[in-house]
């Protein structure tokens, strides 16, 4: 069996990339308050043409708590799938896991608030 190209592997990479974070969006209900929320900032973001800088930072928190989230959801599931009765080491994982996303969550909410409360008043 020939050895597939270089560009065709990258594309299957985005096309299993692209599939997971639909199934992220589809099944994970924070996930889809998260997306909803990004969403309501960018258009915010547009409403009050915001810098270029600001933009950056905007796109950078939307994406780390998004990012966090997939991560946090995947290390859930493998616990669950590795150990699913109750055990103690599970629960730190995931209590951790969780802890990741609410860490860069409030330091999302902090850069939103930096960003907008100059714009409402």
């Amino acid at each position: 069996m020939p050895k597939e190209s270089f560009l065709v592997n990258r594309l299957k990479a985005v096309r299993y990339a692209v599939r997971g974070a639909l199934l992220l969006i589809r099944t994970e209900a924070s996930i889809k308050v998260q997306v909803v929320l990004g969403l309501i900032v960018t258009a915010l973001g547009f409403y009050f043409e915001i810098s270029n800088t600001e933009w950056i930072l905007q796109i950078l928190a939307i994406a780390l708590v998004l990012g966090v989230e997939g991560l946090n959801t995947a290390i859930e599931k493998l616990a669950d799938f590795c150990q699913p009765e109750f055990d103690e080491r599970i629960g730190f994982l995931k209590d951790v896991s969780a802890g990741a996303v609410m860490l860069v969550s409030v330091a999302a909410a902090v850069v939103g608030l930096i960003i907008y409360i100059p714009k409402f008043f």
